[in-house]
């Protein structure tokens, strides 16, 4: 097979990019879902590694992000007006999560036709709350699951109700967000800010350890809205169905968005509600090893599919 997603759109008539690789029907595909305010971008240098190991990587901009995303139309004008970017509603305040979880269930069925007919599926940052999602759903595709510093909620939960826990108390993200989250209808950040300390805190809290060309680049690539949907949707992960998927949870010690005090939480939480044992690898880097540590972050997906791949042949014995 020759077919690589480099991601797509959430409308009817969307138009998917390919571009042609060798990958291995023995192998099971991975399936790699964006953070907030991020978009199929992120993944630019982690899914060229896979790709190069024989895996189909595909990615995808989710409903109301990168391609899908609309941006206020204050952000625009000029001269500039703060109060007014701060106050404007949400053109993306009707995404829900539902929506962002079926168009990953719909990229999943297609990655399991491109390998042998599993997923590795792996969620960053806000992302892990589609993962849980898709997991519920469609346990049966996947081979594992695999949080990257991402949002791994104890089911009945929100991703708000976490963030709002003493072990997040050092979180540096909530010092970004612009305007009041319920009036506008997303949370809103503001990536071409010009005002330096809003910038520092920026590479702070997502870039602490990528070089400055890097952290423009994907500064440039942002999108300013997330709706209240995803932060404000309650976990439903079941024992029954979830729980059947074995978990990894990558672990970035340097993070400032989601300290490691919160993402040792969260592990530790749906391990005691949910059963079983997630399997923690960890990283020296901060929130977005996919962009200062890719080699490293790519060695340890491709370990956990020889790990489940060696796990399976010796039950088959």
């Amino acid at each position: 097979m020759n077919r690589f997603t480099a991601g797509c759109t959430d409308r009817p008539d969307r138009k998917i990019e390919r571009k042609k690789i060798s990958v291995s029907k023995s192998k099971a595909a991975f399936v790699l879902v964006h953070g907030g305010w991020h978009n199929h971008s992120a993944w630019d240098r982690v899914a060229p590694i896979l790709e190069t190991n024989g895996f189909a990587a595909l990615t995808l901009d989710l409903p109301g992000a990168g391609a899908n995303a609309i941006a206020p139309l204050s952000l625009s004008r000029r001269p500039f007006d703060p109060v007014a970017f701060g106050g404007e509603p949400s053109p993306m305040a009707g995404v829900t999560q539902e929506e962002r979880t079926q168009a990953v269930v719909a990229l999943v069925k297609e990655a399991a036709s491109l390998g042998d007919g599993k997923v590795i599926l792996v969620g960053h940052s806000a992302g892990g709350m589609t993962i849980s999602a898709v997991a519920e759903k469609v346990p049966n595709l996947l081979r594992a699951v695999v949080y990257i510093a991402g949002f791994m909620v104890p089911s009945g939960m929100t991703l708000l109700d976490v963030l709002q826990h003493e072990s997040m108390s050092s979180a540096l993200s909530p010092g970004l967000f612009v305007g009041d989250p319920v009036a506008i209808g997303a949370t809103r950040i503001h990536p071409g800010s010009i005002d330096e300390g809003y910038r520092s805190l920026l590479k702070a809290s997502f870039y602490a350890d990528v070089p400055e060309s890097d952290i423009a680049r994907m500064t440039s690539l942002l999108h300013c809205d997330e709706s209240n949907a995803g932060a404000l949707a309650p976990s439903e992960i079941t024992s029954a169905r979830f729980g059947t998927v074995p978990r990894h949870y990558i672990r970035c010690t340097l993070d400032r968005a989601i300290p490691l005090t919160g993402q040792d939480h969260m592990v530790a939480t749906v391990d005691s509600t949910i059963g079983g044992k997630t399997i923690t690898h960890t990283l020296e880097s901060s929130h977005s090893p996919f962009l200062s540590q890719p080699v490293a972050l790519s060695r340890i997906l491709t370990n956990i599919y020889v790990q489940h791949s060696a796990e399976q042949s010796e039950e088959m014995r």
